[in-house]
């Protein structure tokens, strides 16, 4: 593939800037090879696709070496596109929005400066991933446990920054961040919160400081890069509970949607429960041909066979609770009673205590046995998260449910969906599964991907991230007094990153010098 430069960079004067990148990381750490190149790239990208390609990468291995870094990239005009682990996947994983963009990767920094047992905290550097912090606790019998995305390949502070969510009650990430480290665009380095002091001792213990607040301006963000982060960890309880729910009719989400709403308000439930239909679960134990090679989705007949054979419903969730045994038994007759008067069907327990394999207990353990999805149409396989988010209503949450799975119907794909119960809120995951050897079947996932993002934002719905591609277009959709909120981030932007530096186009925010890009 041709390389793709920055814009208005020349080759002479991108290779000036690469030769002064080694300088700092050493030459093995300036990655501009074509292979290279195609591994930074999205991995369920079609391969003759030319957009978000990257230029090149450097590896740094420390703060300093990023601060050189912002400095040298100012210097030349060289934007860089920063990733923790680049595992973001489904989002456009290691690539960069704008093509030409060199991708700073902080997989290297990878070291974990401090587990405090007693307050419940770590502090990490970006390329710690959940494997390692897990191995890390367990080696050490550390009494904490983390809060795992059902894909765990990536980091732990890359992905609380992409405000992703675990099934623990610490289960909203970016809500569990406390004191960052940032370098700036320009190289300077600040610490949020009651981190800035020189010799402050709670950094990590109160997420506010004095004055603003600066962490959830990092958040999706690209007004910095965070070269370390406190994260606070759930101390091990003393028995979890598990009660599983099969519903037998799409319908059933109306009811059971507004009990969880309510228990969930209340506390009862403190963990972010998943609501996914049966296909969450089939793609998880086969391909699509083993059911059904015809054309268009899934016939309702099949459907039912599936259902049968693996014992789901149309709707299947589990409500896991933590804690001390004698409050998790009182809170599940509670949860049982209030869905006594709908549900008729067998509520599958489990049951661990501390002591017990931790494989028994709701304990998040790190994997990345949900990539398996990605094979449901064979080829190599992709998948893209529309995500919207909703409030925590059966009714809409039902129409929005029909009128999603009609436009998958519409483009002749099977509707893989479902929904997460937030404390007020429902985030309506919807994976868009697609074999991108099939050029034909990627063109419809992606016409289908537009059109969700228009009709959620006619419902009055945004998304909470977004996939690379439609970054300006979901950003767009947050229109209040005419973008008024976009003007704001770019306002920020262009005082903080004059010459646009880091990563020009994150979340439809552009610098200055770089908006005639976002066409």
């Amino acid at each position: 593939m041709k390389l793709q430069l920055p814009p208005r960079i020349s080759a002479a004067a991108f290779q000036r800037g690469l030769a002064a990148f080694e300088r700092v990381v050493g030459a093995e750490w300036v990655l501009a090879s074509d292979l290279d190149r195609d591994t930074y790239r999205d991995m369920y990208q079609p391969a003759n696709e030319t957009t978000h390609v990257p230029a090149a990468a450097v590896a740094p291995q420390s703060t300093e070496e990023v601060q050189a870094l912002l400095r040298l990239a100012n210097e030349h005009r060289i934007p860089l596109w920063p990733i923790s682990r680049g595992k973001n996947l489904g989002y456009g994983g290691s690539a960069p929005r704008m093509s030409g963009s060199v991708i700073l990767d902080l997989s290297r920094m990878r070291r974990i400066l401090d587990v405090d047992v007693k307050h419940g905290y770590c502090l990490l550097e970006p390329g710690v991933g959940f494997f390692d912090l897990y191995q890390h606790l367990q080696d050490n019998r550390i009494p904490l446990w983390l809060s795992v995305p059902a894909n765990a390949w990536g980091s732990v502070i890359g992905n609380a920054l992409e405000r992703g969510i675990g099934y623990t009650p610490y289960g909203e990430n970016t809500a569990q961040l406390c004191g960052l480290e940032v370098a700036l665009p320009s190289g300077e380095l600040v610490r949020t919160g009651m981190g800035a002091m020189t010799n402050g001792r709670a950094g990590q213990l109160f997420r506010y400081g004095f004055g603003p607040s600066w962490d959830q301006l990092f958040v999706q963000s690209n007004f910095g890069v965070v070269t370390r982060a406190g994260m606070w960890l759930m101390p091990e309880p003393e028995a979890t509970l598990g009660l599983g729910f099969a519903l037998p009719e799409a319908s059933d989400i109306i009811w059971a949607l507004d009990i969880l709403a309510e228990l969930r308000l209340r506390r009862v439930i403190d963990t972010s429960v998943t609501m996914g239909n049966y296909l969450r679960t089939a793609t998880m134990r086969g391909q699509r041909a083993e059911w059904y090679q015809g054309p268009g989705p899934i016939p309702t007949e099949i459907e039912r066979q599936i259902m049968e054979k693996y014992g789901l419903g149309r709707w299947n969730f589990t409500i896991n609770l933590f804690g001390y045994d004698a409050v998790n038994q009182a809170n599940a007759r509670i949860i049982r009673d209030a869905f006594a008067p709908h549900y008729r069907g067998e509520i599958r327990e489990t049951h661990w205590q501390r002591g017990e394999p931790l494989a028994q207990s709701a304990a998040n353990i790190p994997t990345v046995v949900f990539l398996q999805v990605v094979n449901w149409w064979g080829g190599r396989g992709g998948h893209m998260g529309f995500s919207p988010i909703l409030p925590t209503d059966g009714k809409e949450a039902y129409t929005q449910f029909e009128a999603t799975r009609q436009r998958y119907e519409e483009f002749g794909l099977d509707h893989f969906g479902g929904f997460t119960m937030g404390e007020r809120y429902l985030t309506n995951v919807n994976q868009i599964i697609y074999n991108r050897d099939d050029a034909d079947m990627t063109r419809r996932a992606h016409a289908l991907f537009n059109a969700l993002v228009d009709d959620a934002a006619r419902a009055g719905y945004g998304e909470y991230r977004t996939h690379l591609s439609y970054m300006d277009k979901v950003a767009h959709s947050f229109d209040f007094n005419d973008h008024a909120l976009l003007r704001l981030n770019e306002t920020v932007k262009n005082a903080l990153d004059p010459n646009g530096i880091v990563a020009p186009g994150k979340s439809g925010i552009w610098p200055r010098a770089y908006r005639g890009e976002r066409a």
